[in-house]
């Protein structure tokens, strides 16, 4: 077999197998957050308050070193609901005195388990998070920690 040949199986044979590693990554599973164990419970006034002190330190608590979230369940008080642009509800939990709450955002599986929920309603949560709640000085307002993924898991 000449050089040329051997290059050019080699080659292709490393297409071939990067071609596959992408294939199995795009079509990997979504993680199932609600059949995961729950790594940590909250109030929704405790982790807003966490993020407002130090977000550096409440990131490193709440996500990995690859950035990926642990599973949070928080229990608060119903403040709002309303649905996304993709018709997804999401519900903030936020006590009156705080600045900033938990904004919640369900999955259209599970978007169904938030008809019977009110304002004023104590529920708890559970999902990963996405950002934590942080004060914007150019805007003058806080911003809530956001969290996705979620379901309902008790009212």
């Amino acid at each position: 077999m000449t050089i040329k040949k051997k290059i050019l199986l080699t080659v292709t044979t490393g297409i071939i197998i990067a071609l596959g590693i992408v294939f199995y990554m795009f079509n990997a599973p979504a993680r199932d957050v609600q059949a995961t164990q729950t790594d940590f419970s909250y109030s929704a006034s405790a982790i807003v308050n966490e993020y407002l002190t130090d977000a550096k330190v409440a990131n490193d608590k709440y996500l990995d070193e690859e950035g990926v979230s642990k599973v949070l369940e928080i229990k608060g008080t119903v403040a709002n609901i309303s649905e996304d642009f993709k018709n997804q509800k999401v519900i903030l939990l936020k006590n009156a005195k705080d600045n900033a709450g938990v904004s919640a955002t369900f999955t259209k599986e599970t978007n169904a388990h938030t008809t019977n929920v009110k304002i004023g309603d104590e529920i708890t949560i559970k999902g990963v998070i996405r950002s934590g709640a942080a004060y914007d000085p150019d805007l003058e307002m806080y911003e809530n920690v956001i969290i996705d993924k979620c379901d309902i898991v008790s009212k």
